[in-house]
């Protein structure tokens, strides 16, 4: 199947075409046939499947097929759990709609809210949003939601893990009745399928790939290490390997900043992202990446799904996540749009629980391997350090920036801002 064969208008063939695309992924070609019908959709699609083009490309099309008011109102809305996916579905939302009169804009919080309310008062026809930035300048009465004809929920399960359920909600209720809904989601969990129900209208349920399942692209790989030999063993493998673009995660932010550190002691050009960091620290840190100025990114679970990299070749566990999921979402930032990736995991005593989970969800025994003089210590205790608990919509034992994001995003967003001071205890946060 090709693009031309989807029902999506010249404009937008020829922004495809302008990008090199001319074969719709799978995710493509099953969802944006009923979007196109103007259906509610709920898709699974693996991390890199092309999901974003899967949903921006019909919202286009709708929108530029339909007449519209003088004034501008916002007519779709796009909401995403952090700044960088934001970012990054604006991007393509900009590209696609290079040859159509649509207008767009991208608010997240960590920045000066001014250049984004200027935008808004020029009119927009798509707001791509992160819920803090958003509610925030609705109870500035800045934005309205009362003429949105599409919501999508991009990552929705990522966003109800980091506990955005009630904005969700808060946010829903301040739109018309009569939308169009999409759900784009790497799970169909109980709780997302609790959440599509009360939000979407007899939805056309599409799933790319099986749930849960690692890219066959991508080569996996354990390496039985001691605990307090890991950093050692990074640094060789990354230095031995000449490795320049590698993707590496730890459970904390103070862990990738530790990390970070030791490894530019060491030679290596490292930064590190998460959510304490400013967002210009962020982006500076993404941008030296992506344009191989700088080799190591170490990051914390924020930037699983938020980052596009084309063609990455690796990325390290540091550290396992201790909810299976997540190792999925990692480990799919390599491996996108065909190509291959390596994914290696730095495994310590404490982490086997966490590894046995990981193998039981994605189905495979991961080929392990132990270095000569960086061997697993024998007499390390199997338990883990932290056990985890699931509850209600969100796990509680995510990890501390997940759960400090929660907090303070449901402590701020719930009063109405009444100072520049409010905003920004909202917006370091989203």
């Amino acid at each position: 199947m090709q693009f031309n064969q989807l029902g999506l208008s010249q404009a937008l063939l020829k922004a495809i075409s302008k990008k090199g695309y001319t074969t719709p992924s799978p995710i493509q070609q099953k969802a944006i046939p009923p979007i196109l019908q103007g259906k509610d959709v709920l898709a699974s699609a693996q991390t890199g499947t092309g999901k974003t083009a899967g949903f921006t490309l019909p919202l286009l099309h709708l929108l530029s097929e339909n007449p519209k008011e003088k004034y501008k109102p916002i007519r779709a809305l796009i909401l995403t759990p952090t700044r960088e996916l934001a970012a990054q579905v604006y991007a393509n939302v900009k590209e696609y709609s290079t040859f159509l009169d649509i207008k767009s804009a991208v608010i997240f919080g960590g920045v000066n809210q001014n250049p984004q309310v200027a935008t808004l008062r020029q009119g927009i026809d798509v707001l791509v949003a992160t819920p803090g930035r958003l509610l925030d300048l609705i109870n500035q009465n800045i934005i309205s939601l009362k003429r949105v004809e599409i919501l999508v929920l991009d990552e929705a399960d990522r966003m109800l893990d980091m506990g955005f359920l009630r904005d969700i909600e808060r946010i829903i209720k301040l739109m018309p009745e009569k939308r169009q809904n999409l759900m784009f989601s790497a799970t169909f969990s109980a709780d997302i399928k609790k959440l599509a129900h009360g939000i979407l209208n007899n939805p056309v349920q599409v799933e790319a790939t099986p749930e849960n399942t690692t890219v066959d692209a991508i080569s996996q790989k354990v390496y039985r290490v001691a605990k307090g030999l890991k950093t050692d063993l990074i640094i060789k493998l990354i230095s031995d390997g000449n490795w320049k673009q590698v993707l590496v995660f730890t459970r904390t932010k103070h862990g990738a900043n530790k990390l970070c550190e030791k490894m530019v002691k060491a030679g290596i050009k490292a930064a590190a992202i998460h959510g304490n960091k400013s967002q210009g620290a962020r982006t500076k840190a993404l941008e030296g990446f992506k344009n191989t100025g700088v080799s190591v990114l170490v990051a914390t679970d924020i930037a699983a799904r938020g980052l596009d990299i084309p063609l990455l070749p690796h990325v390290i566990n540091f550290e396992l996540p201790n909810i299976p999921e997540d190792y999925v979402h990692r480990i799919g930032r390599t491996g996108r749009a065909g190509a291959s990736g390596e994914a290696i995991s730095l495994v310590s005593a404490d982490e086997t629980t966490f590894l046995r989970d990981i193998e039981k969800l994605v189905g495979i025994k991961i080929p392990t391997e132990i270095l000569e003089g960086f061997e697993p210590d024998p007499n390390a205790s199997t338990e883990p350090e932290k056990r985890q608990q699931r509850g209600g919509t969100r796990d509680r034992s995510r990890n501390n920036e997940q759960q400090a994001n929660a907090r303070t995003h449901k402590n701020d967003s719930n009063r109405r801002p009444k100072s520049s001071n409010n905003r920004r205890r909202t917006d370091r946060h989203h």
